[in-house]
């Protein structure tokens, strides 16, 4: 499928895979389950440096959050009980909409995010979760918030480097959580077919207390705009205010005014904007019956 390529390589340490990728300079790529580098079929990737077998396929439990390698198949974090029950299941369910079952048996968290496209279904639910990422360069590794992971279309903070980890925080400090709140988180996704990518994403969460006003949001929005989106001016509508109606429609037109979409072959700019707010909407009304207080 790929008839330029002149080599592949296997290594198992991430200083051989590092040393490898620096070789390769601008004709060497990082593979994973490549269902991404396939349907590009870039004919500058001309060595391909496979990192399946650097120990990165793993879930760990971590100080109240979650350590995800970057190998991690889209299968695992949807079938994992431990991320099915982390903020509601926000990050399986986005796995879970991933494409088909044989590409969420291949696609990995980390090429999902190392692909850097606007549209990837991590993204949204990864920003709103705070999460972090770990990478692994020649001078040694660094973390950075994913929200300053993305620089453009396809185009991330590598630079030749590896990304090794996703990290999410516990719940308390992504979300500045207090004693007495109640909290929901939601995953939504709009595309042509279940299995299509994205149209429009978005993500959200919330915390009412309990008069139901809100005492934080987190919105994120993926395709509409060169990278995914964490919209704080919406988040900022939510804040101290009854998570109504109303107050809902003003940070749903604020994700609208947000949005720089693009026009392409699946949807018009103008239609990704309108479902930008649309989506979000949705999100938010799950939210908020998630918040609801149990009735007796």
């Amino acid at each position: 499928m790929m008839p330029w390529l002149e080599a592949f390589h296997r290594p198992t340490t991430i200083a051989e895979a590092l040393r490898l990728m620096k070789r390769g300079g601008r004709r060497a790529r990082f593979v994973a389950g490549a269902t991404d580098l396939l349907v590009e079929a870039d004919p500058a990737a001309r060595i391909l440096v496979d990192v399946g077998r650097l120990g990165l396929a793993y879930i760990k439990p971590h100080r109240g959050g979650w350590r995800i390698g970057a190998a991690t198949t889209m299968a695992m974090l949807e079938q994992s009980e431990g991320i099915r029950a982390f903020a509601g299941g926000i990050l399986a369910r986005a796995a879970a909409a991933s494409g088909s079952i044989q590409i969420r048996n291949r696609a990995t968290a980390g090429g999902n995010l190392a692909n850097a496209s606007p549209a990837a279904d991590l993204a949204p639910p990864l920003l709103v979760l705070d999460a972090q990422v770990v990478i692994a360069g020649h001078k040694g590794k660094r973390r950075l918030p994913l929200a300053d992971f993305f620089k453009g279309v396809c185009q991330t903070a590598l630079k030749g480097d590896l990304l090794m980890e996703i990290i999410l925080p516990p719940l308390n400090r992504a979300a500045g959580r207090r004693g007495g709140e109640r909290s929901a988180w939601s995953f939504q996704k709009l595309g042509r077919v279940e299995s299509d990518i994205a149209i429009v994403n978005a993500a959200a969460g919330v915390g009412v207390d309990a008069g139901g006003r809100c005492r934080w949001a987190r919105i994120a929005v993926g395709a509409v705009a060169p990278t995914p989106l964490r919209i704080a001016a919406a988040e900022n509508a939510l804040q101290g205010r009854p998570l109504d109606s109303e107050s809902m429609a003003l940070a749903c037109e604020t994700v609208c005014r947000e949005a720089r979409p693009i026009s392409d072959l699946r949807a018009s700019a103008d239609y990704r904007r309108q479902m930008s707010g649309v989506l979000v909407r949705r999100a938010l009304e799950e939210c908020l019956a998630g918040t609801e207080p149990p009735r007796h």
